[in-house]
């Protein structure tokens, strides 16, 4: 469980009321991240959008290669995988009339 300080805490209420100022906070790094507690328990975070960012290009790594890793467990011993350029598939997927 992550940690949190006194001053990376805000109640659900006080948050609504000062909302601005609690962004200005996370948005010039005073506060690493803003947990907003609802019935004395941490509901949801609020961190820098370039923080969030990173994280979701992190999960989305793995997710790519937990997929990556079942490709290969279902592999025939012995056969090579052959792997497509990104820039290939999205225009196969165009050709194909997806919009992607």
């Amino acid at each position: 469980m992550v940690a949190y300080t006194q001053q990376e805490m805000v109640g659900a209420t006080e948050l609504a009321k000062s909302l601005g100022g609690f962004i200005d906070k996370v948005v010039s790094r005073s506060v690493e991240k803003l947990a907003i507690v609802r019935h004395n328990k941490p509901e949801a975070v609020i961190l820098p959008i370039a923080e969030y960012e990173r994280m979701k290009a992190i999960a989305d790594y793995v997710e790519d290669m937990e997929i990556l890793h079942i490709i290969e467990e279902r592999m025939p011993e012995g056969k090579e995988l052959k792997t497509v350029p990104l820039e290939e598939m999205m225009g196969r997927l165009r050709k194909r009339g997806l919009d992607v």
